[in-house]
């Protein structure tokens, strides 16, 4: 049977093949522009100084595209990336749900000293090619070789120009450093925040931090700092000056001065209002050398923001029956000269969790632990940040964020991970395989140095152990006790581990 269509036919064929031609393009076009940039507000984040030529480069995935994507990652020397130095890496499939990152080849090595700009942007299935994210870190491999040589100023009293809670400005408690000091808007073309030392001290560096969300809004642009004898007539310190300033974390290193009374002289700032959420001042020199318990004990290095540990892990130490004590010292008074200078050596060194992002620290505090990291022959073991500062000891860059909420199995059963023993250790014994911890974090190891392996994984890395020395890290806690935390032994693995290396000599 012969059939024909009508002009008319034809037309609304025509007319719908057309139609559909258009959604299809339409549908691409906007899956194109759905295609979002990556975060950067990962590690290395705005202005992080990598202490490895080799970092790893870590950063929130894009959104949008159609099927899969990949991305592209581009570093420079030059703001235009279209000098000499520039490197490029295409085709970088996603890593995970929600975070991708990428060493830098051993053939691409970075130049030490040297500020670097990077970008990285996603691709997908059909060629779409999304927005550029842009950021920079600075590579000294020096940042971190030695302790600090600095203590900590305590401050006895803040007053600010205008604005509340001027207390936030030196709460080395609060988690995070995300809480703030802001002047009242509009409020005067200069702002200031005094601080009273209550005595005169010798003051040689100062750390500062302002708003962390990465926006820019609320950051100094130009500012001094002043010193006073009685806090009412001020001087520019030497060296103390700032202008132009596009970061939120600011390191002023001046020639040692004494003062009681130094000032903030804020001229301006970007935004709305300017901000401050943490400042610390510095003496140049080293701490005392704490007392050490008689007969054996464990060195704990409180890695808390204020020095302590997030949990009770000197009291569960000194409950588990193995006869020993405790010492606790914050990370920013712990070095490996310290250590030579105990009266009495610990029989282990345990490195604590903390709950801070570490681009809200000043990192060069922790330059002491990451001395006994690398150099100590006492047995180490580090749990949640501690086990992250293992591998930052030969590269800040390779503990990064996992590119969720953070994890804390404390309250919810559902982010419970198995974890998987992948290499037999003694410190596993009477842990079941797999096995279920306690978690609190945010954070975790992207890239294992030389000379260290895994042990243990969930979707991340959770054990690692040295190959030649006796150093092991959890990023779980066994030290808490809840009824589901099986990883109770590998603490106590651990410490009978030291003990008996003790009883030898070793």
């Amino acid at each position: 049977m012969k059939i024909s269509l009508s002009k008319q036919t034809w037309r609304i064929s025509a007319w719908l093949a057309g139609l559909a031609v258009l959604f299809l393009l339409t549908s691409c076009n906007s899956q194109e522009a759905d295609l979002t940039a990556p975060s950067l507000t990962n590690n290395p984040t705005w202005d992080i100084i990598a202490t490895n030529r080799q970092p790893l480069l870590s950063f929130f995935n894009a959104k949008g595209g159609i099927g899969k994507r990949t991305y592209t990652i581009e570093l420079d020397t030059s703001e235009t990336f279209n000098s000499n130095n520039f490197i490029q890496y295409a085709n970088i499939p996603e890593g995970s749900k929600y975070i991708t990152d990428k060493l830098v080849d051993k053939d691409n090595l970075l130049a030490d000293n040297t500020r670097y700009y990077w970008r990285v942007r996603a691709v997908d299935s059909s060629g779409h090619m999304g927005p550029w994210a842009k950021s920079r870190f600075y590579v000294n491999t020096k940042f971190d070789d030695k302790f600090m040589n600095l203590t900590r100023i305590p401050v006895k009293s803040v007053e600010v120009s205008s604005g509340s809670n001027p207390k936030n400005i030196t709460d080395i408690d609060d988690p995070g450093q995300v809480t703030f000091w802001q002047s009242t808007p509009p409020g005067n073309s200069t702002q200031w925040i005094k601080f009273d030392l209550g005595k005169e001290v010798e003051i040689a560096r100062i750390w500062m931090l302002s708003n962390t969300d990465g926006t820019g809004d609320g950051w100094l642009k130009d500012f001094v700092w002043q010193s006073s004898a009685d806090g009412k007539a001020w001087i520019d310190i030497k060296g103390a000056a700032v202008n132009n300033n596009d970061t939120y974390r600011n390191i002023i290193d001046i020639t040692p001065f004494k003062s009681r009374y130094v000032r903030l002289l804020i001229k301006n700032w970007w935004g709305y209002a300017p901000q401050v959420n943490a400042i610390i001042l510095y003496s140049p020199g080293m701490p005392k050398i704490p007392d050490s318990p008689k007969g054996d004990y464990v060195l704990i290095v409180g890695n808390q923001m204020n020095g302590f540990t997030f949990t009770e892990l000197a009291r569960k130490i000194e409950s588990l029956g193995l006869g020993l004590k405790t010492l606790t010292v914050p990370n920013h008074e712990v070095s490996l000269s310290m250590l030579q200078q105990l009266k009495n050596k610990p029989v282990a060194i345990i490195l604590s969790g903390n709950n801070a992002d570490y681009p809200n620290m000043p990192m060069f505090e922790f330059n002491g632990e990451y001395e006994i990291i690398r150099q100590s022959d006492i047995p180490i073991l580090g749990i949640c940040c501690g086990h992250q500062q293992l591998a930052m000891a030969y590269g800040f860059t390779y503990a990064r964020s996992m590119g969720w909420p953070d994890i804390s199995s404390m309250e919810k059963s559902k982010v419970r991970q198995k974890i998987r023993i992948i290499k037999k250790d003694p410190v596993f014994k009477g842990i079941p395989e797999p096995f279920v911890a306690a978690e609190i974090h945010g954070w975790a190891i992207g890239n294992i140095p030389e000379d260290f392996e895994v042990l243990a994984r969930s979707d991340y890395i959770q054990a690692v152990k040295n190959i030649s020395r006796l150093i092991y890290g959890e990023q779980f806690h066994a030290e808490i006790q809840v009824p589901y935390n099986q990883a109770g032994p590998y603490l106590v693995n651990f410490l009978k581990m030291a003990k008996k290396r003790c009883l030898k000599g070793g």
